[in-house]
């Protein structure tokens, strides 16, 4: 991989503190005391096709997409010593290429942007099982989920616009790997089924929801979840229980509200609100779909067996991928601005249009339909409006006028040939704001590729192995190295979420992580301890202060407790001799003198 394709920001502008941000996000919800390596790669925005199928008329939205790959990794020999902590700075004397690092945990996000949103969609997230080997305290939370979480957070933030929506959209579908070869035949790696790896990443995306701060960045921010072949109760069940869970949650999907053209049209294809995700279930069936309907067909924007989307919800729900006993979950979280573009409508578009352009009177725009069905509309959509972009004033496509060819003339001066002398990459110098993305420095990753070497990397990270811990350790090296290029890739950072140790009802101890810097409890025997060992002070608790549990058989001052019975409460144990003999022979029931009745004679 030569520098023409790469960047790295640190060496493009000494000093940036872009990866900061990340780092203290992620430092912020890691375990208190433990280490992680960092490794984050990302693309610059570059025209890719556009996700949904324009209406009849219509040009496809001009779309630009970027791809972004977060890797976690660990030490394995930190975590050896069973509780052993590492501390900030320790383990720097190590040469990088002596450490033994092993990836943990991946994930892969895509970012589409178009003029009127942006679209964050997790393609991959797996683990190898190795995570582990640091000895975390039982009843951790999982690091993985708060990585998941901080990090989507992070691009959220970053790549707000003003004006535009924001979705993050993901499908839940359980596989033993996705990203790591062979970690499925490691014992230490627990794979959730359909169910909880359904219920696992609406506990990933609620905290986005329910977040103060993003509530404050977003005018209004509503979840959905659907899960063909499931009622709306069992749906339900899937969705975190928290105090806000029911008014952030729909069951449901949101295409018609994510999609620009409804706002724009009386009516819009089921065809043209199904986006065409990379590897996405719902995806593959639009382009059977696709397949089977006729050209006129595809061009009214109308398939042959389905006519609605609750008629794609419907179908999908016996596709192999959701049935026979499998369940695939498709999750939305939706962020609208405080402000949202302005529609205009198409009669008062057509008369600024034909004034600016001239003084004659303008045409009458054409009548709207109302012979046309709510559910299965035979004709095609009729444009009522335009949405405006959020500089104001909709986009307008430039007339392509024919290029008059430049007749050369004079005499021909020959020009001496530039000699290459050195590799420049041109990826840094791309704008940074456009009416169809916004790239800034915060929001990329620590090494910048273009799109080419992004797949390459990601395909080679698919051919290694990781299931042994020594086979893993390999491949780890080899992928970074590659990745690298001889230069230094993946930054260390050291958790600060302190971890208290709460009790439980039921008698068992409840380890909870508590976010931000010091606040202690002094009852807490798990907090003490580790300010003892670091060099605090020892609390000595008065005689008056210390109260024990009273053991089995003992009151509170320690002295054995005898219990007396009375007299009528004694019961005596027969003998063994009496029970022997009464086993043994045959037993003889006498009756007193007022019990017995003589037969009366007869006759």
């Amino acid at each position: 991989m030569s520098s023409a394709s790469t960047t790295n920001k640190r060496d493009a502008k000494p000093g940036s503190t872009s990866d900061n941000s990340l780092l203290d996000k992620l430092g912020s919800v890691l375990p208190s005391g433990y280490k992680f390596g960092i490794h984050h790669l990302s693309t610059p925005p570059t025209k890719t096709d556009a996700l949904c199928s324009a209406p009849p008329n219509e040009k496809p939205d001009k779309t630009y997409g970027e791809s972004h790959f977060l890797a976690v990794s660990i030490d394995p020999s930190d975590g050896a010593a069973g509780s052993k902590r590492a501390s900030p700075g320790a383990g720097d004397a190590k040469e990088p290429e002596l450490r033994k690092r092993v990836l943990v945990f991946a994930v892969e996000v895509f970012i589409f942007t178009t003029a009127y949103q942006t679209i964050f969609f997790v393609s991959k997230a797996d683990s190898t099982g190795y995570l582990q080997l640091l000895g975390l305290p039982k009843g951790t939370p999982s690091p993985i989920r708060e990585v998941t979480t901080a990090f989507l957070a992070y691009l959220l933030e970053h790549r707000r616009r003003k004006n535009v929506q924001s979705v993050i959209n993901l499908f839940a579908r359980a596989q033993a790997q996705y990203l790591f070869p062979g970690s499925s035949l490691n014992q230490g790696k627990h794979v959730l089924d359909d169910w909880g790896l359904v219920r696992w990443w609406c506990r990933v995306l609620n905290p986005l929801l329910e977040d103060s701060k993003m509530r404050k960045l977003w005018g209004d921010s509503k979840g959905y979840l659907i899960v063909p072949g499931l009622e709306e109760t069992e749906m339900r069940a899937l969705t975190p229980r928290t105090t806000m869970s029911a008014a952030n949650w729909s069951i449901g999907h949101p295409m018609e509200r994510i999609s620009h053209y409804t706002a724009e049209f009386d009516w819009v294809p089921p065809r043209c609100l199904i986006p065409r995700y990379p590897d996405d279930p719902k995806s593959r069936f639009r382009d059977e779909l696709d397949e089977e309907a006729a050209n006129w067909q595809q061009d009214m924007g109308s398939w042959k067996s389905v006519k609605t989307l609750d008629q794609f919800w419907e179908m999908m729900a016996f596709r192999q991928e959701c049935s026979s006993g499998r369940l695939t979950g498709f999750t939305w979280l939706v962020f609208d601005p405080e402000t949202r573009p302005e529609v205009v409508p198409l009669v008062q578009a057509a008369v600024e249009t034909s004034f600016s352009q001239s003084s004659s009177t303008p045409a009458t725009p054409p009548r709207r339909r109302v012979d046309i069905s709510a559910h299965t509309p035979q004709s095609s959509p009729l444009k009522l409006a335009v949405l405006s972009t959020p500089s104001g004033a909709p986009i307008a496509t430039p007339a392509k006028g024919k290029k008059k060819k430049k007749i050369l003339k004079g005499t021909v001066v020959a020009r001496p040939p530039k000699i290459k002398t050195q590799q420049r990459s041109h990826i840094d110098k791309r704008p940074k704001t456009t009416a169809y993305y916004y790239w800034p420095l915060e929001g990329r990753g620590e090494k910048i590729v273009n799109e080419s070497e992004y797949k390459r990397i990601v395909e080679m990270l698919l051919h290694l192995d990781f299931s042994t811990l020594e086979k893993a350790t390999t491949s780890t090296r080899r992928w970074i190295s590659e990745v690298a290029t001889g230069t230094k890739w993946g930054q260390d950072v050291v958790g600060k979420r302190i971890a208290s140790l709460r009790f439980g009802s039921g008698g068992g101890d409840a380890l909870r992580l508590r976010a931000g810097p010091a606040r202690v409890d002094r009852d807490d025997p798990f907090v003490d301890a580790k300010l003892n060992s670091a060099g605090g002070g020892v609390n000595v608790l008065g005689a008056g202060l210390v109260r024990k549990k009273p053991k089995d058989g003992e009151d509170g001052n320690g002295s054995q407790v005898v219990n007396h019975l009375g007299a009528g409460l004694v019961r005596k144990k027969p003998k063994l001799e009496s029970v022997v003999a009464e086993a043994d022979g045959p037993r003889v029931n006498v009756l007193g003198a007022g019990l017995v009745r003589k037969k009366p004679k007869v006759g």
